[in-house]
């Protein structure tokens, strides 16, 4: 009796396994810097990212979001903390992979402080540094380079990639606000065509939003400095990201989103 029983019990074993995996939802992660994760408290003076408001869009009972944005890392050192590898160790297909980065990639390379930034622009330059906050020697490439990497990496698992350029600074000119047409949100683009990856520029559409505001009305959701938003801003970012969403349906993405 033993002899059948053990081939009897590997066979529901295997078969209770593969329900589990074809019953697990697809996860959206969510990766970036300090304007996409920026603090859990609820004070009136607290910052938040966009990141931090997207799981109200979705029925969580089908889709899991994770925002695993951290403060102050660039695509780079989002990488060499381990931070992406720890996604990629769960990452599946039918999974997402929302990312923006830029804010911080603009740093010196080899400072005492942050060793953070990244060569400008979508190449393949290379240059080996010593890293004095890992105390290694390190070599960094471009801003490029790095989302090229996150990119295939998540498509390699089966996962829809979504690029975002960085979100705009409260930063204006003659009524207008300041963009990074030319450098982030334009490599940001270029890389993400490139690689057959989804693009959403929220670079310009947060700023056009903004203009519309006015200078007046925007500059209460920037209440410690010019980069980072508070609740009302980071919402209003959010609503914006998902009406992108919407608008670009990456994958089976739009069927997750809470009906109105």
């Amino acid at each position: 009796m033993m002899k059948w029983m053990k081939p009897v019990l590997a066979v529901l074993v295997l078969a209770l396994l593969s329900f589990n995996v074809l019953q697990q939802k697809p996860v959206f992660y969510i990766i970036g810097d300090s304007t996409v994760k920026n603090g859990d408290g609820t004070g009136k003076g607290q910052l938040w990212g966009w990141g931090s408001f997207i799981a109200d869009y979705f029925d969580t009972t089908k889709i899991d979001v994770q925002n695993h944005a951290m403060g102050g890392r660039s695509s780079r050192t989002f990488i060499t903390e381990g931070r992406w590898d720890k996604i990629l160790s769960t990452l599946k297909a039918g999974d997402y992979v929302i990312m923006q980065f830029g804010h911080n990639d603009s740093g010196p390379l080899d400072d005492t402080a942050r060793a953070r930034g990244t060569i400008k622009g979508i190449g393949e330059d290379s240059v080996e540094i010593y890293n004095p906050i890992r105390k290694v020697k390190e070599g960094v490439h471009t801003y490029g380079w790095y989302m090229r990497k996150y990119i295939r990496e998540a498509k390699a698992k089966g996962a829809v990639a979504i690029v975002c350029s960085p979100i705009p600074r409260n930063d204006w000119k003659e009524g207008k606000v300041l963009r990074s047409s030319d450098s982030y949100s334009k490599w940001a683009e270029q890389v993400a065509k490139e690689e057959g990856a989804y693009f959403i520029n929220l670079n310009e559409i947060i700023a056009a939003k903004y203009e519309v505001l006015g200078a007046d009305a925007v500059k209460p959701f920037f209440p410690g400095d010019h980069t980072h938003t508070n609740i009302d801003g980071a919402k209003l970012n959010a609503e914006i990201v998902m009406n992108a969403l919407k608008e670009i349906k990456p994958g089976e993405l739009i069927n997750f989103v809470k009906a109105k």
